[in-house]
This record gives structure tokens, C-alpha cells and sequence, in this order.
């Protein structure tokens, strides 16, 4: 098995080579862990070096605290004729200056939640209206944490044995039940995302996976539905994105520098339905880093794509470039560099009537081009320091520059979560080395809260409490109805392995943000379903009903729709959050009942069809539990 893993991983430094405008290199993954025992946190090193771009700035308060009590609680205000307020938001894109929200020194608290998730979550999404989340490896290890229920178990391919362990499960996000599903061709770094109707619809994989399309229904029966041979070509390690009319692209993956749109269910593309993509030929290193691509739909129905250190605007239509921005220096971001990425927060106004509606990524972490090579294919290994700074971009405006700064460590192999607040959670990943087999050091055990709007008066970033589990190369994440963030997954070995120096991880965690601080309850309002409005139109009104403790300040309220992400490899597809504009408060329409009026987006280039998680937050605390809305096309 050593010598199989080690001759993959050198053969595309040997083949790679430039046919035409497509760049060819036979498939490899990065090669076999090394064995030994992982001693815990407290024997890992506690900082981390990492590019620079200017002076690191955090929080006075930067150190995590180590309990899990609440903290202090106060109500600030940013006043909307505060130039300083209004300056700050200016220079971050965003054209929202009430800055209200509750105060608080919590660092946030982990709890574990379920000691064994079956499989260990290389891909993760939470499935609407069932609320179960949705976790898969790959099948090519043939074995997992959990069997399948019974006959019939899977051929594996050119062989005569049988894989009973199943590499799917379902999982109640309440109750950590789990269901096993049945899958036939491989998954191992696919993509997706959800339909319509909130089904999952997953592309590509490793192998006879492919070229394949797979879809997850919801309902308690329901199982895979594969569809081998769907796509013209082989998508491993690629992107899928969702469009303005609910179609989907999958962009790149090894070997195909090229595009196609996904085929309608039971359908098969055709090498004519295939567009190849020079920009990917472009943005090939040696050792890749473009994979898995930062693909987002932009505000305008042009498709924003990053990949390595470049990005471009894309119109689908005509499939022509129309503007590349400038080149984000500081090293590579994409795989096996791996920094992650996230669309910032996309505002929205009362009565909506602007042409063109900002839409701004965040990108973070990530490696030095070579890392790959120095941590995988010398020895001894050397693992490079992660790089340590983000950087924003508006990609709706043609001369946008990136804005650089510094996040408080060095992170590759991280995630990035939007909250439903709009901040962002960064957690998960390393500070050394590169994804692969074994490849990175130093878990990065402590989330960072990144405040995209903030007063001027302070750091953008808050440490928080740490976990006491490296999540490395393969973690996710999801948020939940409750607010909480799901973490999971970790894989650094090819199969499964328990005495690894990481070992492959099947634990379940949940993480409670700092906006979940005890003293911050009072704030939590309940959304009523059966009084709010469900289904939503573009454009049209709508109403959510709430009901809390005390007299609520219009003011202090904000309503978002969050789209669950599939998450995987620090890729973070299709998530997005909208905060909706309140046309109007109807106070007390029943005891500590309240009726919040708004405005559905106008168009499915600001919000896909399909399903999204409603939150009301009340001075930057979200409620009890959101509400699944519909966006119908």
C-alpha cells in the first residue's frame, strides 16, 4: 500500500504536460501518512509563522479565556450621523451604519456530541425541512465506523469483494441518530449543492465516481440516486455553483481545466456540452493549487471564480471573461494550498431599487506555492508556515483592489462560517504545511470571530475559546437552526486509521458562538411559524411574527436567509446570507407577539431559488430556532 500511495503521488511531475488549451496530468492524492502517537493538544506548538502584509492587529483581549461562563453585557449603538462610523463602513463596502448589537466578553463553548459519527465527515451539509445533516467520505478505503443495515452490500469494482461499511450517513441534528445510505460509486472529493426543492444534487468524486451525478431526496426512506456517466468529464476536486434560474455549474477538477453545466435528472452530457477554461491552464502550479476553485454567483448574474492567486468574472451566457481583478499576493489559495473563502454578507435596503447590489468575498489563510511539494515529496518533510492574512474584493465593481490585513494566527485546511449575525467564524485547519496525507502540522485549535462591520474603534477579530480536537485536512462544518455551528470530520490518512499521528476523526462537536452567552438570553426571540410566511416570491412582501420577552426596538432587529453550503475541503459552495429590509414592526399583535413586514430579494441573482434558513436577530442575538423559508423561481 506505501509504494501504491508514494508512485501516485510522483506521477504528475513526470506526465504533466499542455495539450492544445488543455492541461492534462494523470490523477494522483498525496501520499501515505506516517504512523505514530498524536500526544495531545498541550504538545503542540502554540503560534505559528506566516506572510505578512502589514502589522498584525487583534483584539487587547486577544488571548481565548478558558471557561465556558457568560460575560459581561452591554448595548452598544453606532449612531447613523457618526462620520467615523459611517467612514469605516464606507472603506468595507457596506452601506449599513446602525451598528447595534449586545456586548460580550464570552469566548464562546464546545460540547461534544456525539463520540462516533460513523463516517468521518469529508463532505457536510445540513438537508432543509428534515433538519438531519448530510455526512460522506469516499468508498475507496472500503471501510468506516458503521455497517450498513444489511444485504446487499457493494461490489467493489474489478474485484471480487464486497464493502458493507457504509460511507453515508444521515444524522438527526437533535438527537445524533444516524442512518446509514448506500452508495456505489465514489464520492471521495465531490461537490454540490441543493436544488429547488431542497434535494442534494452531488457531482464528480474519485474513479467510477467521477463522472457521475448523484441526488439525495428528503424524506425518511429516501436514498442515493446515482447516475454514472452524466457529466462529460471527470470532476474530482471541483466546484459546483448554483445559478440565478436553479441551475448548476461544476467548474475544474484534476485534469480538466474545463466547465459544464450540471444535466437535468436521468440526463448525460456530451463532450459538446463541455467548455474548456483557459484560465485554469493559467492558474496551474506545478503542484495545482486551483483546485476546488472559489466559484460564487455574483449580484448581477455574472459567475465570480478564484482560483490559485487570480480571479474573473464570467458571463455564463456567452461564456466569455469580462474583467479579471488584480492578483491577491501572499502565496496560493486554492488546493493544496487550501485557504478558504466566503461571500460576505449581501445587504439589502427597503424597498430595494439599486442597479447593481455590492456582493464582496473574503479570503483567508492559505500556503506558499511550494508548500505542497516541501511537505509531500521531500524528506525529510518540511511544513511551511500557513499564511496569516485575509483579504476583501468587491466584485461587482470593475476597479476594485484588494484589501489586505491580518487575522491573529496562521491558518491552512480552515473554514469559514457565516453566522447568521453576518459575522464570520473561522475554525478548523493548521497553521504549518499543506493538505495531503499527513502533510500539515500545528492544529489550529482556536476559532477566530471576524466582524465584517465594526465601528472603527476596534479590531475586526476576536479569539475564542478552543476545542480540544485538531480538526486537519477533510473537516466541515453547518450551521444549525439553533445557531450553533456543527464541526466534524478530519482525515489526514488514507483509510481509516486510530493510531495515526492524527487519527482519523469520527467525533461530533457543536460549538456555541458568542452570541449564545447565558446573559445574552433575554435577547432570543421565537418565530412563530404557523403566523409567518413560508414561501416567498422575488420581490414581494412578507411576514415573520415574533414573540419575546419585553418591548423590542425596531432598530436593534435584523432578518437574514441563510443558504446551507456543502462543505468540504475548506470550500464552502453556494453559502450565502442575505439581510432582508424591513418595510414594517407591527407592535404587539398578541402578548409579546410582534409582526416584522419585509422584502423578498428582487431576483435570483441576489438569492437562488430554493431553500433558506430564516433567522431574526435581536441586538446581534439570533433567535431560538430559524424558520425554513422557500424562494420560488
Amino acid at each position: 500500500m506505501g509504494l501504491f500511495w508514494r508512485v501516485l503521488v510522483a506521477l504528475p511531475f513526470f506526465f504533466a504536460y499542455v495539450n492544445g488549451e488543455h492541461f492534462t496530468y494523470p490523477s494522483r492524492h498525496p501520499g501515505k501518512a506516517e504512523l505514530a502517537g498524536f500526544k495531545g493538544p498541550d504538545s503542540l506548538a502554540t503560534d505559528g509563522g506566516g506572510f505578512f502584509s502589514g502589522p498584525l492587529i487583534v483584539d487587547d483581549d486577544v488571548a481565548a479565556t478558558t471557561g465556558n461562563q457568560g460575560g459581561t453585557t452591554e448595548v452598544t449603538v453606532g449612531k447613523p450621523g457618526d462620520d467615523t462610523l459611517e467612514t469605516s463602513l464606507a472603506n468595507d463596502g457596506i452601506g449599513n451604519a446602525n451598528m447595534i448589537e449586545a456586548a460580550t466578553t464570552f469566548k464562546g463553548s464546545w460540547e461534544l456530541f456525539l463520540e462516533n459519527g460513523g463516517v468521518s465527515a469529508m463532505h457536510l451539509i445540513l438537508l432543509p425541512k428534515i433538519n438531519q445533516a448530510l455526512m460522506f467520505d469516499a468508498t475507496v478505503w472500503k471501510i468506516s465506523k458503521i455497517k450498513l443495515p444489511g444485504p446487499p452490500c457493494r461490489h467493489v469494482e474489478g474485484t471480487n469483494e464486497e464493502d458493507c461499511f457504509a460511507h453515508s450517513v444521515l444524522m438527526d441534528i437533535d438527537t445524533g441518530k444516524l442512518r446509514p445510505l448506500r452508495l456505489k460509486y465514489d464520492t471521495w472529493c465531490s461537490s454540490g449543492g441543493l436544488d429547488i426543492n431542497g434535494r442534494l444534487v452531488s457531482t464528480g468524486g474519485y474513479n467510477n465516481g467521477s463522472d457521475t451525478v448523484r441526488i439525495l431526496d428528503l424524506c425518511d426512506t429516501c436514498d442515493w440516486k446515482e447516475y454514472p456517466g452524466a457529466l462529460a468529464n471527470g470532476r474530482w476536486y471541483a466546484t459546483q455553483v448554483t445559478l440565478g434560474d436553479g441551475k448548476f455549474m461544476v467548474f475544474g477538477g484534476r485534469d480538466f481545466p474545463t466547465y459544464e453545466f450540471v444535466p437535468p435528472e436521468g440526463k448525460k452530457n456530451t463532450h459538446q456540452d463541455v467548455v474548456d477554461f483557459k484560465f485554469l491552464v493559467e492558474t496551474h502550479d506545478p503542484v495545482e493549487n486551483n483546485l476546488y476553485p472559489f466559484v460564487y454567483l455574483s449580484t448581477d448574474g455574472n459567475v465570480f471564480i478564484f482560483a490559485n492567486n487570480r480571479s474573473v468574472l464570467l458571463n455564463p451566457k456567452t461564456h466569455n471573461i469580462i474583467h479579471e481583478f488584480p492578483v491577491l499576493p501572499n502565496g496560493a489559495r486554492n488546493y493544496p494550498a487550501s485557504g478558504s473563502a466566503c461571500l460576505l454578507p449581501i445587504i439589502l435596503k427597503p424597498n430595494e431599487d439599486r442597479k447593481v447590489i455590492p456582493a464582496e468575498i473574503l479570503v483567508c489563510g492559505g500556503a506558499p506555492h511550494d508548500a505542497y511539494e516541501k511537505a509531500d515529496l521531500q524528506r525529510p518533510k518540511v511544513f511551511l508556515p500557513g499564511s496569516c492574512d485575509c483579504a476583501r474584493l468587491d466584485f461587482t465593481k470593475r476597479d476594485s483592489k484588494w484589501n489586505i490585513f491580518n487575522m491573529p494566527s496562521a491558518r491552512l485546511l480552515g473554514d469559514m462560517a457565516v453566522l447568521p449575525t453576518g459575522d464570520v467564524l473561522i475554525v478548523n485547519g493548521a497553521k504549518t504545511g499543506s493538505a495531503g496525507w499527513d502533510d500539515a502540522r500545528e492544529p489550529n485549535l482556536n476559532p477566530v470571530l471576524y466582524k465584517f462591520q465594526t465601528d472603527g474603534t476596534g479590531s475586526k477579530f476576536t479569539v475564542l475559546n478552543p476545542s480540544n480536537i485538531p480538526r486537519m485536512y477533510h473537516s466541515s462544518f453547518a450551521i444549525l437552526p439553533d445557531a450553533k455551528v456543527l464541526i466534524a470530520g478530519s482525515n489526514t490518512n488514507p483509510g481509516y486509521l486510530d493510531d495515526a499521528l492524527f487519527p482519523t476523526e469520527v467525533r461530533v462537536e457543536k460549538f456555541s458562538p458568542h452570541y449564545l452567552d447565558p446573559n445574552l438570553a433575554m435577547f432570543r426571540q421565537e418565530i412563530i411559524t404557523e403566523k409567518s410566511d413560508n414561501q416567498l416570491k422575488y420581490g414581494q412582501k412578507f411576514t415573520v411574527q415574533i414573540r419575546g420577552n419585553g418591548v423590542i426596538d425596531q432598530q436593534k432587529l435584523q432578518v437574514t436567509i441563510y443558504s446551507p453550503p456543502f462543505v468540504t475541503h475548506g470550500i464552502c459552495m453556494n453559502q450565502r446570507l442575505i439581510q432582508l429590509g424591513i418595510l414594517e414592526f407591527n407592535k404587539d399583535v398578541a402578548p409579546n407577539t410582534n409582526n416584522i413586514v419585509l422584502q423578498a430579494p428582487m431576483n435570483g441573482n441576489i438569492a437562488q431559488p430554493g431553500y433558506y434558513m430564516l433567522f431574526v436577530n435581536y441586538n446581534g442575538v439570533p433567535c431560538l430556532r430559524s424558520m425554513w423559508v422557500q424562494i420560488l423561481p
